[in-house]
């Protein structure tokens, strides 16, 4: 090799170890039920939602608690169909939800488990809500269009119609609920015991529930019900400065509570293939970023807030909250259980920066005591 190559050898050696590749250690982990998949729907919302709700459950009992995911997507598109026809059509109507509608089915219907309610005809099946979604557009358009006085059997079809595709729950049928497998300290539930009964068993207090956000065109520390499409049931969210917003997820993780969490999916650099969501700061490192430490955008809050006002930042996707880890540097990142299935992400897991969760999350679900106490107090609470 003469004396020309060897330097471009150096070079080429020093250009790739300048890249640093990430290597990720867990600063905190809180335990959740396994990474399972939403398959072919637009129902992450539930999933995140009833992943949060059996992490809390571990948290208050120690009992691992397997929850149907559909019970509460159930009950959820009745709701939707029944404000859709209330309104003369004139609302939302889809696949989509928050994490509240899971808390404000609950409430009404109560929690059950999977392994007697999975929300499939075949439960070897995939979910697939395609074909089912079409079917009940046209019964409450064809409501609305009507009006109900000429078709006051919508309900009953557009119910017929979840049970065909989604089944009945074992109270409604009869058939019998057996243990869950997740593991030996799982509740098991009993034939015919009602979803209330069962929420009952859970320790859960659906009140102590509340969704937190940072927007600027609403006075901090205040709730308001935030416009964004999948809000149908208007539900309120605590406005808080973006810095005291970023605080209490860190305060919620460190004190042992996990949080559901509201986000926009949509950035390139939000990758499931590599596992990472993150903002660079130079947008020729989109690439590279995904794979190598980068600089990361500085985020204010009138920058977050012009993403929202101008649709860069969308409610795409909902997802939970279980940890934080750190890359070599030092730079944190919040660990997040996703619904894609184990082959997405990191083992079902996505590392997101916290540059990305200040410029692109939405809005956080946490129990209340999951927030700092300075807070709590400008809360009201």
């Amino acid at each position: 090799m003469n004396k020309n190559s060897a330097l471009l050898v150096s070079f080429f050696i020093g250009m790739l170890s300048y890249a640093q590749h990430y290597e990720f250690k867990t600063i905190k982990e809180i335990d959740a039920l396994p990474v399972i998949s939403q398959d072919n729907t637009g129902t992450c919302w539930s999933f995140s939602s009833t992943s949060f709700l059996e992490s809390e459950i571990l948290r208050l009992t120690g009992k691992r608690m397997d929850i149907s995911e559909m019970y509460n997507v159930k009950y959820t598109y009745l709701a939707k169909a029944e404000n859709y026809v209330m309104r003369q059509g004139k609302a939302q109507f889809g696949e989509g939800g928050l994490n509240h509608d899971v808390i404000n089915s609950a409430k009404k219907y109560g929690i059950v488990y999977e392994d007697s309610y999975t929300g499939k005809i075949n439960p070897a099946s995939k979910f697939d809500h395609s074909k089912m979604e079409a079917e009940l557009e046209a019964i409450v358009k064809k409501a609305v269009a009507d009006t109900p006085a000429n078709y006051p059997a919508w309900k009953k079809d557009y119910m017929a119609t979840l049970d065909n595709y989604m089944g009945k729950y074992n109270t409604e049928d009869g058939s019998i609920a057996t243990t869950s497998s997740v593991d030996k300290n799982t509740a098991t539930a009993t034939k015919n015991l009602s979803g209330l009964k069962i929420l009952e068993n859970s320790k859960l207090q659906l009140d102590d529930y509340i969704s937190i956000t940072s927007f600027t065109h609403e006075p901090t520390y205040t709730s308001f019900i935030l416009n964004v499409p999948d809000n149908f049931s208007n539900g309120s969210f605590y406005n808080l400065p973006l810095d005291e917003f970023i605080q209490n997820i860190d305060y919620a993780l460190d004190n042992g509570f996990t949080l559901a969490l509201d986000t926009d999916v949509s950035e390139p650099t939000f990758s499931a293939k590599k596992g990472v969501a993150v903002l660079p700061y130079n947008p020729k490192d989109a690439v590279e970023i995904l794979t190598s430490i980068k600089p990361e955008m500085k985020v204010t809050a009138a920058r977050r807030q012009q993403g929202f006002e101008d649709y860069s930042t969308t409610d795409d996707h909902l997802m939970h909250i279980v940890g934080k880890v750190q890359d070599q540097n030092g730079n944190l990142y919040y660990k997040v259980k996703n619904s894609w299935g184990t082959t997405s992400g990191k083992d079902g897991y996505m590392y997101m920066s916290v540059p990305y969760i200040r410029m692109k999350a939405i809005s956080v679900m946490v129990h209340k005591d999951g927030l700092m106490k300075a807070t709590r107090k400008a809360l009201g609470m």
